[in-house]
């Protein structure tokens, strides 16, 4: 399989994989911020994902693991964006278990840096990575976006889809609202029931524990209005906020 790529960009297909190595190497020096989008592009492009060659998950868990944690993070982000395309394909989907050793290896790289991260914006990202490479979880980019970005926009689960509905949960407050809030201070919003965290289970409790205990309590108290309930301003139909961003990101 031969991923493609726009006129001028980035191809690995010429046999030696020359450009493939010239770009990981790039990579590896820590000094080429536009290099991981040469390699996402010839690695993934037009809905063609191309992992074929064996150097690209070593390198990568050679980058994860190395001293600097810029390339470390775009290491572990590319892998596991990589990890995440390859499991909903026939093709591919047996990525995981070729380079078993290589992703725990990555995913121990995560770990590690998540530990060690105090930017609240980097530790999200970190978290995602780790969803990622563990793969349990499809949707975890849509999940961290929300934590990242202060918002989600989702539909209201009603069987109509009467609205867009904005669940704001950062430096504006924590509510929803179907108008546009960035525009306007005289808007309706509603405000949201986070989840109490001694009820949260599964992924939910996994992350606000993991956020608590590495020291990222905003993080955490974002989880809690994430894993809880929002409701449409126009229905007053109350749905669950990462209930939502799952069948979005279906």
């Amino acid at each position: 399989m031969t991923s493609g790529s726009p006129a001028g960009g980035p191809r690995h297909d010429d046999g030696s994989g020359r450009l493939l190595a010239t770009l990981l190497d790039r990579a590896a020096t820590g000094r080429d911020g536009q290099v991981w989008s040469d390699l996402w592009t010839g690695l993934y492009h037009n809905g063609t994902l191309d992992v074929s060659d064996p150097r690209v998950f070593p390198a990568l868990a050679a980058m994860a693991e190395g001293a600097d944690a810029g390339t470390a993070a775009s290491a572990l982000h590319l892998a596991g964006a990589l990890l995440v395309q390859a499991d909903g394909r026939h093709e591919t989907r047996t990525l995981r278990e070729e380079h078993a050793c290589d992703v725990a290896r990555l995913r121990a790289a995560a770990h590690g840096w998540r530990k060690s991260t105090r930017g609240r914006d980097d530790y999200c990202h970190l978290l995602e990575a780790v969803l990622n490479l563990e793969g349990d979880v499809d949707w975890a980019e849509d999940l961290i976006w929300g934590i990242v970005s202060g918002e989600y926009e989702l539909e209201c689960p009603g069987p109509d889809g009467c609205s867009v509905v904005w669940v704001v949960i950062g430096e504006r407050g924590f509510f929803s609202t179907s108008e546009d809030y960035a525009l306007s201070d005289e808007v309706r919003t509603l405000p949201l029931r986070p989840a109490a965290p001694a009820a949260l289970d599964g992924l939910g409790r996994r992350l606000h524990e993991l956020a608590m205990a590495d020291g990222h309590e905003d993080v955490a108290r974002a989880l809690t209005h994430a894993f809880g309930e929002a409701t449409c301003p126009r229905c007053e139909r109350t749905f669950s906020v990462v209930g939502q961003v799952v069948a979005r990101a279906s």
